[in-house]
């Protein structure tokens, strides 16, 4: 979905969300920055945690697998690609810092630490490797540990 900015000489106004827009309520927002050069995920949820990304200031690169079918999708997005990208239900789902950036996202389902739904692929698996710019990405050790 394009982010449509109104600006005037006082800076800007953009809509991130419309929970009318989205096929289930947002139940939690995260705001996370990052360095360049990080790569956070691949990640899924096996309980159907939708999530609405959007890079606020900076630029990422989003990268999405459909486990099942191995399909992928790629997208930049941030100051030079203002969109705000929902990803649906099981799809893995990362991004990787072009720049350092400031990145949003919406979620379904509010984080339970005592029964996460957090599970990964990793950002090295053969069917997503090559779509990212780096090769030797800065990981969390959750993704470091998942990589092959």
């Amino acid at each position: 979905m394009p982010l449509r900015r109104f600006e005037d000489e006082r800076g800007w106004f953009t809509e991130l969300a419309r929970a009318g827009a989205l096929p289930k309520p947002i139940r939690q927002t995260n705001l996370v920055f990052s360095r360049r050069g990080v790569i956070r995920g691949l990640h899924f949820h096996e309980r159907g945690q939708d999530d609405l990304f959007a890079c606020l200031h900076g630029k990422v690169r989003v990268v999405v697998l459909d486990r099942e079918t191995g399909e992928t999708f790629t997208e930049d997005i941030g100051d030079d690609n203002p969109v705000a990208l929902h990803i649906p239900g099981h799809r893995a789902h990362g991004y990787e810092a072009l720049t350092d950036c400031l990145f949003l996202y919406h979620v379904t389902e509010e984080y339970d630490a005592a029964d996460p739904d957090e599970h990964g692929v990793p950002w090295d698996d053969p069917r997503v490797k090559h779509l990212w710019s780096t090769q030797e990405p800065i990981l969390s050790e959750r993704d470091r540990a998942a990589s092959s």
